[in-house]
């Protein structure tokens, strides 16, 4: 989907009513995914500036103007400017988020290396990033719903973390069963809570409308220039109110932009503000309010009613983020920095929808572990910021390099970019890391750890590449010798999945060799994973008959962007029907999967813990037949050894 495509168009004939209310739908549905992080926000970002160095931000009119400030300031420049203005125009075939953007920025300018391996690397750290945030943010998000309850019941408070584990191990165990049928309810529900936010701060202003010369910069600038120590660690729970940007980016591709503008600019963004400020009213009115100013604002008749409603938008927030680390690990994979994984389809419309029960099954394990060990919301706030800021650096680092060498900026407008929104963000960055002694390590050990195992993964696969290639002998050759001495054709259709047309699969040699048969139809099928998202059925294929017609050996190239499923069966139907070279039973063909054995070899090549490291990853990783969606009963696995 290009981006001339995802803008909306106006149609002739009275065709504009249906297209509005397509473009209506998908505003819905876009609540209810991209902005659930974002949007639950209100519920703890004030409560934890007012709570930072035990109360160094007072709830005074100077400080708290100055607090509101800075928080409107930086949802307005990151979010609404630089991600919702600038960031989702860098689309990669519709697609967005911080790998997908380095994949484009690795397609358009892959004749130069060293910025392309720059890209790479900065896309690989930001990927990583998130799945730190993938921890987080379900934990930091259900607590500080439930956490209501202190407001509502306070003798029941033992109870919030139980509580909240329960929830949280629903929601993974749910996992496999796909959100395909509850997904129609998170619009609504999203709609019904923004509508809330701003019901609830609305009040609190009107009381007090002298809260609005808060948006103003000058209380920001203020703060900063009379506290700014003070100003500076507020900085670090001020990010709390933008977690939940890169989702705006991220979710790109299942709603394209004009919906998720309008639901910003429409619901979202209004509806933040009004409660930030309505919250900021209420601590001046009542100081004593700082200790959880989100519950303060509802009335005690709606308190138990608002806990429940809060608690399904953090779920909804929580189920996003584990979405999108599925999203990210199915993009990983298929750009060559994880292994294969066990990834299942939950829904037959949506290609989108996976489940990924590796990446599950960790993910919960790390929230309950950071459940029992922090305990609150308020004590994960000091864990949370760190990763959340590296992402928003690296994206903006990864836009320059775009707009530079693939738009071709004028230099002052990189550098108005580069100081606007990377001078924000690197305050922001700088901030947290003062957190990191207190819980900030948290997201750095756990996207250090991804980082590492990517760039491993990474850098084996190549390695066992290149010996695999010396084993297997040219695929030119191998085909001139069978004709030269022809074996025993048997009947029936073999199929080879195969990385390459170059190198001969090691099952088929092996056929040969110690069999001297070969089926009397053969289809060699390479599978290439592409740069963009998504690669049309039409440009997906390639036969090649080899340099003999009349063999009945073929290789067929099939080309999947990294959001498609890489479905070798459904490509051969799909090339059966376009083409005449591919004379073939597919009911009834065979597939043949060279399996490798990947043992550590002579020093050299990689240190031994990175050898251990990828062997164990390799051991780990998921078949090739499920990979590739082949039939079970008809998949057959010849093996080899291979020295790293």
């Amino acid at each position: 989907m290009s981006s001339e495509q995802n803008e909306a168009k106006p149609s002739a004939h009275g065709a504009g009513h249906p297209r509005r209310s397509a473009g209506a739908a998908l505003a819905l549905g876009a609540l209810g995914v991209v902005f659930g992080d974002i949007g639950t926000s209100p519920l703890y970002a004030l409560q934890t500036v007012f709570s930072i160095d035990n109360g160094a931000v007072k709830p005074v009119p100077d400080d708290v103007y100055g607090v509101l400030s800075l928080v409107f300031w930086s949802i307005l420049v990151v979010v609404s400017v630089k991600y919702v203005l600038f960031v989702m125009r860098a689309d990669n075939d519709g697609e967005g988020g911080i790998l997908a953007l380095a994949a484009l920025i690795r397609r358009q300018i892959s004749d130069r290396k060293r910025l392309v391996a720059v890209a790479t690397m900065l896309g690989v750290i930001g990927a990583s990033l998130f799945f730190g945030d993938s921890v987080i943010t379900p934990a930091i998000s259900v607590l500080s719903a439930v956490e209501g309850i202190d407001v509502v019941a306070p003798s029941i408070s033992g109870s919030i973390l139980p509580i909240g584990a329960v929830i949280l191990i629903v929601l993974f165990l749910a996992q496999r069963f796909g959100t395909h049928r509850v997904g129609r309810l998170f619009g609504p529900v999203m709609l019904l809570w923004f509508l809330a936010l701003a019901v609830l701060g609305l009040p609190h202003i009107f009381e007090r409308p002298g809260i609005l010369r808060s948006l103003s910069p000058t209380y920001a600038a203020g703060f900063f220039f009379d506290h700014p120590y003070i100003a500076f660690i507020a900085m670090g729970a001020v990010v709390l109110s933008i977690t939940g940007a890169e989702a705006l980016y991220a979710d790109m591709g299942h709603f394209g932009r004009p919906p998720i503008r309008r639901a910003w600019f429409a619901v979202v963004f209004p509806a933040l503000i009004l409660n930030y400020l309505g919250q900021g009213a209420l601590i001046l009115g009542e100081p004593g309010s700082v200790k959880n100013p989100f519950y303060l604002l509802v009335p005690s008749w709606a308190q138990i009613p608002m806990v429940v409603l809060a608690t399904f938008a953090t779920v909804i927030a929580s189920q996003a983020v584990i979405s999108g680390a599925f999203s990210v690990t199915r993009q990983a994979i298929r750009l060559g920095f994880l292994p294969h994984l066990t990834v299942r389809h939950t829904s037959k419309e949506e290609s989108g929808q996976i489940y990924v029960p590796g990446v599950n099954w960790i993910l919960m394990g790390a929230v309950l572990v950071l459940m029992a060990t922090f305990g609150s919301s308020a004590s994960l706030a000091t864990a949370y910021g760190v990763a959340v800021t590296g992402t928003l650096l690296l994206t903006t680092a990864l836009f320059l390099i775009l707009a530079a060498s693939v738009w071709h900026w004028p230099r002052w407008q990189l550098t108005l970019v580069a100081v606007v929104f990377g001078g924000v963000e690197l305050i922001f960055f700088a901030a947290n890391l003062t957190k990191v002694v207190h819980g900030g390590w948290l997201p750095l050990l756990l996207g250090g750890t991804a980082v590492t195992i990517m760039l491993v993964w990474q850098r084996g696969r190549r390695l066992i590449t290149d010996r695999r290639t010396e084993t297997e002998g040219k695929l030119s050759d191998f085909v001139d010798q069978l004709h030269e001495n022809p074996p025993t054709r048997v009947p029936g259709t073999a199929v080879f999945p195969h990385p390459t047309k170059e190198t001969v699969p090691l099952a088929l040699r092996a056929n040969v060799e110690f069999n001297g048969a070969v089926h009397e139809h053969v289809v060699i099928v390479s599978v290439i994973f592409e740069s963009v998202p998504h690669v049309s059925r039409n440009d997906r294929l390639a036969v090649d008959s080899l340099s003999h017609a009349d063999d009945g050996i073929v290789h067929l190239s099939v080309r999947f962007g990294f959001s498609d499923d890489a479905d070798i069966p459904a490509a051969l139907r799909d090339a059966f029907m376009l083409t005449s070279e591919l004379e073939t039973d597919l009911d009834s063909a065979f597939y043949f999967l060279s399996r490798v054995t990947i043992e550590p070899g002579p020093p050299g090549g990689m240190p031994t813990w990175q050898k251990r490291l990828f062997i164990g990853l390799a051991h780990n990783a998921a078949s090739q037949a499920a990979s590739f969606r082949l039939p079970v009963d008809r998949t057959v696995v010849m093996g080899t050894r291979i020295e790293l």
